[in-house]
């Protein structure tokens, strides 16, 4: 079975650039071993595409390693890019 490593990395600020929880453009996130750094409202709607990522799914048919979303809030949303890569062994 393909294992995929999944990264998380802020790309935009919208609103004034500024994050409420102090991410800055360029951050960047291992999944799983810094889910716990970053912001929780964040990581709650991004679960669902990391977990999609990380199984090898695809989102409506598309067969790209990466996509991107954003962060709850709507004054400063976070935009980020979720990428997968596969783990060689």
């Amino acid at each position: 079975m393909t294992r995929y490593k999944v990264t998380i990395e802020v790309i935009d600020i919208l609103g004034e650039g500024k994050c409420s929880m102090d991410q800055k453009v360029g951050d960047t996130y291992s999944y799983p071993e810094d889910r716990g750094k970053m912001c929780p409202s964040s990581f709650h709607n991004l679960f669902p595409w990391i977990m999609v990522m990380e199984s090898g799914g695809s989102f409506f048919g598309s067969v790209e390693d990466h996509m991107t979303t954003g962060c709850p809030d709507y004054r400063h949303q976070v935009v980020y890019k979720i990428s997968r890569k596969i783990v060689e062994d």
